[in-house]
């Protein structure tokens, strides 16, 4: 429920972003100093709600959504925000719903988007705001400089992360080469990635809000959290049970780590139980080889499979021969080769970086 309510606040947060028409409509309703009560979406809940005022059905633009807003009662438009279903309606929810607002309008706007479950925008008058009601929740819409201060500083936040998530993976690829991971450096490697993957969703959610504002953070996000969802699931495929390494499984340990608090997050035995990796942080595991061939180049995913299935561990994989190579099936004279001095090529840039 909780993921359903972060995307329809996403969803409003994208429809009011700079550069749509709806964004552009409420800067003229705050421009022309009016207030304004817009609900977002149209059906039988919300026509249930309204009283008086009349029936338009008329295509939106900002310039007669900033001129309906200039009489008193709400404004309906239909769910993708192209027509104005109607205008200068009285709203009347249940006065039983709980409201933490005192004005009349915004405690309108509250009750109205619990009871039909879709957003509704209160822009005040007095304080020059506008308010989004979604999904019991209200955020207030910041100017475009404001939310690109908060993006920026999320964004040096996440290099940071991803600088650190780049030396602990570094370090496990060299320990696995070598035989020697604990449960304690694969529950490093989670937290990070989880961090990694949290601060970069705060700063999309920031994207978002400044609509055609936020293109040039978009490239950025995108080459700071490129390939880290593949890497994750490489790392729980490396390292879960043995009996429990199917897709299910992996994706039931991606939504665990989701659902970490911040206090079990920094501590790296939750981590590591959320894989299966038990309370002995301490204790050798060894690697089935996934991530170290997903670095493989031109490695069909039929190929990989069997390679994994055939040899167990990455140790094995990595002591193997090319004529054991090519006892896999799929796996020729040339491919076993382009294995042979892939798998050497990393295991000696892996120790390099960890002792150089």
């Amino acid at each position: 429920m909780a993921h359903v309510d972060d995307d329809l606040l996403r969803a409003t947060l994208a429809a009011v972003a700079p550069g749509t028409e709806l964004r552009d409509g409420l800067e003229r309703i705050l421009r022309g100093n009016t207030g304004a009560l817009i609900v977002l979406g149209h059906n039988r809940h919300v026509e249930a709600l309204c009283t008086g005022g009349f029936p338009l059905d008329v295509e939106f633009s900002a310039t007669r959504l900033r001129e309906l807003a200039k009489m008193d009662g709400a404004i309906v438009v239909n769910n993708d925000i192209t027509r104005i279903v109607r205008a200068a309606t009285q709203l009347v929810p249940d006065p039983n719903i709980e409201t933490s607002e005192s004005g009349t309008r915004h405690r309108t706007a509250e009750r109205v988007a619990k009871q039909t479950g879709l957003p509704v925008v209160s822009v005040s008058q007095s304080m020059r705001i506008v308010a989004l009601y979604v999904a019991g929740r209200r955020h207030v819409l910041e100017g475009s400089s404001a939310i690109l201060s908060h993006a920026n500083q999320a964004l040096q936040t996440l290099e940071r992360y991803r600088a650190r998530l780049d030396e602990v993976t570094g370090t496990l690829s060299a320990l696995e080469i070598e035989d020697l991971v604990t449960a304690r450096d694969v529950a490093a490697v989670l937290q990070r990635m989880e961090m990694v993957r949290r601060i970069g969703e705060e700063v999309r959610s920031y994207v978002v809000e400044l609509g055609v504002d936020g293109r040039l953070l978009t490239l950025q996000l995108d080459e700071l959290t490129i390939g880290l969802m593949d890497d994750l699931d490489w790392v729980v495929r490396d390292y879960l049970p043995a009996d429990h390494g199917n897709e299910d499984a992996v994706a039931r340990v991606r939504h665990a780590l989701t659902e970490l608090n911040q206090n079990d997050l920094v501590d790296p035995a939750a981590s590591a139980r959320v894989i299966g990796l038990g309370d002995g942080l301490d204790s050798g595991v060894s690697p089935r080889g996934y991530r170290i061939l997903s670095r493989v180049p031109r490695l069909p995913g039929s190929v990989f499979e069997r390679l994994v299935d055939h040899f167990g561990s990455l140790q094995r994989l990595i002591n193997a021969s090319s004529e054991d190579l090519q006892s896999v099936d799929g796996v020729g004279e040339g491919r076993a080769r382009n294995i042979r001095e892939s798998l050497t090529r990393l295991a000696e840039s892996s120790i390099l970086e960890r002792y150089v």
